[in-house]
């Protein structure tokens, strides 16, 4: 063979390998920064489990993955963003409870479809709701709470962080499950914990994240979960529906999404990259201690589970009477 014939075999080599290369937008991605989009406020639970996910997925991929607060109208704001952002991967959503399931229904007018708009790539935490009461208050138990309940109609206390939150909508599913008659009392955000502290009101039902320290501490007794299986961080904790509510489930829970129409080599290092992250011993630890518990499902069951989770907190809303906004 002449040189140059090597020389012209070579060029084509070459040719043949760019092109390839080319025609995988996976095979370089990514190239810059990603910009996560997080619907909520700093140092929100879903914040904090955001922040953690996305220094590992930036160690995995190579390239930094820069967090970017856009909370405000329940998540809205931040969801508007991505699902107008180009599909290239390079713009992400941290999906989670309020955000995708709770304030679609309770907003009239969306600028976008909650489902349609996103591809739905996994979820990575789940958070648990724990039922939380006064230690004045002269039960241990569920079962113990609703008996003293039912024994003192409407002279107990149920605190929320607000209408519409999770803390709400918690304990109206559990006043609808348990027949008990007790006042739903508002307040701002962390102001519902330090009522139960206080003794102002009797208990709530809230994110796992901001009860346990105060757990802990004493100055907050837990009686359950909210999960539908008890979480690995409180084996010795019952879920609420094993403790007397049968079929009772209302949790809180962070997913990744990207825009729709991300090209499918993009979309499936994407997955395949969070999947092995959440799976790595040192990225658990980091979401447990943030009170997260570590969970991955395929984008199919991800979508299931959002479909399940809506219907659910829909029927919350309902009961609840919340006028869309």
């Amino acid at each position: 063979m002449t040189a140059l014939a090597r020389r012209t075999i070579s060029a084509v080599l070459a040719a043949i390998a760019t092109h390839s290369m080319a025609a995988d937008p996976a095979t370089n991605f990514p190239t810059k920064s990603i910009r996560l989009i997080i619907a909520n406020t700093t140092g929100t639970s879903v914040d904090t489990l955001a922040r953690v996910l996305g220094v590992r997925l930036g160690e995995e991929l190579g390239q930094q993955v820069v967090s970017d607060n856009r909370g405000g109208a329940g998540g809205l704001i931040g969801a508007e963003i991505v699902a107008n952002s180009p599909p290239d991967g390079y713009t992400l959503l941290i999906s989670s409870t309020g955000m995708q399931v709770i304030t679609p229904q309770i907003y009239k007018k969306l600028n976008y479809d909650p489902i349609k708009s996103f591809a739905p790539l996994s979820l990575f935490a789940v958070t648990q709701n724990i039922l939380v009461v006064n230690p004045a208050v002269p039960v241990t138990s569920v079962k113990e709470l609703i008996a003293y309940a039912k024994a003192n109609p409407g002279k107990l206390n149920m605190s929320n962080a607000g209408a519409g939150f999770q803390s709400h909508l918690a304990g109206v599913l559990f006043m609808h499950a348990t027949g008990i008659d007790v006042h739903q009392v508002p307040y701002k955000g962390g102001a519902s914990l330090i009522a139960v502290i206080g003794n102002e009101s009797q208990f709530t039902i809230a994110p796992g994240p901001s009860v346990m320290a105060h757990v802990r501490s004493g100055r907050m007794r837990a009686l359950a979960t909210g999960g539908d299986r008890r979480s690995p961080q409180t084996p010795d904790l019952p879920t609420i529906s094993e403790a007397g509510v049968p079929g009772y489930v209302s949790t809180g829970w962070a997913g990744l999404m990207a825009p729709k129409g991300v090209p499918k080599p993009i979309f499936d290092k994407l997955y395949a990259t969070l999947v092995k992250v959440v799976n790595q011993p040192a990225t658990r630890e980091l979401l447990e201690r943030q009170g997260g518990d570590p969970a991955t499902n395929t984008p199919v069951e991800f979508i299931k589970f959002i479909n399940e989770e809506y219907a659910r907190f829909g029927q919350a809303i309902k009961l609840a009477n919340l006028k869309v906004e």
